[in-house]
């Protein structure tokens, strides 16, 4: 790697980290700034609720799956069910008894 190569691979890596903290940092403080507001609001409407008003809550409307959503969920959860059951097999087990039949066939062709 070449002095160039090296300088400018440093320098992407140092400014995409200071980038990633500083975005990461100013997120934080703007998620700090809407807490602080949002109790400030709510203080203040306990105490005079005429001066400010607090703000309905939004509603959540439950809506049903389509059929293409329950298909997948049925299809996870057979996964799901075959993955357990693959989990729950002891392999030493089932090793030990197919060498027991491979040797029981093999004594078998011998004999005849």
């Amino acid at each position: 790697m070449g002095f160039t190569t090296g300088f400018v691979s440093g320098l992407t890596l140092t400014s995409t980290a200071l980038y990633i903290s500083l975005l990461a940092h100013q997120r934080n403080r703007v998620r700090q700034a809407q807490l602080l507001h949002q109790q400030s609001l709510l203080l203040n409407s306990i105490i005079d609720p005429s001066i400010v008003p607090v703000e309905d809550a939004p509603r959540f409307v439950v809506q049903r799956a389509d059929w293409t959503e329950t298909w997948k969920d049925r299809w996870n959860a057979e996964i799901e069910g075959a993955v357990r059951w693959v989990q729950g097999i002891k392999w030493e087990e089932v090793r030990e008894a197919a060498e027991g039949r491979m040797i029981a066939w093999k004594d078998g062709e011998r004999k005849a």
